[in-house]
């Protein structure tokens, strides 16, 4: 027959099991939520993407400040490249961040 102590000991392993599997599904949910934020976020984009291409194509001004907009923004080769702009030199663009920070609002 178990004791006082061993009947105590099984009930807090199975108590410590318990926090364990309920930590496991708290962090479930949040990864969840931050998958299904981080999915809507994307589609937001997405659409307000399609929105901005859909004026910029029947706007040739729209389309034109879009471009340069682009051009300022996107700094890696193949994202430039995408929409047709030369890969930026590094300096240039290490100097354009650094003019960035110190240009007033």
């Amino acid at each position: 027959m178990a004791t006082h102590d061993e009947k105590i000991a099984a009930l807090e392993a199975k108590l410590k099991q318990a926090k364990e599997r309920k930590k496991k599904a708290e962090a479930r949910g949040r990864s969840m939520e931050a998958k299904k934020a981080r999915s809507i976020d994307t589609r937001k984009k997405i659409l307000a993407g399609s929105y901005v291409l859909e004026k910029a194509s029947k706007d040739s001004m729209a389309h034109t400040r879009l471009m340069a907009g682009l051009d300022q923004f996107l700094t890696r080769p193949d994202d430039r490249a995408i929409f047709g702009f030369d890969a930026k030199p590094i300096k240039e663009e290490r100097d354009q961040k650094t003019s960035d920070m110190f240009a007033p609002s």
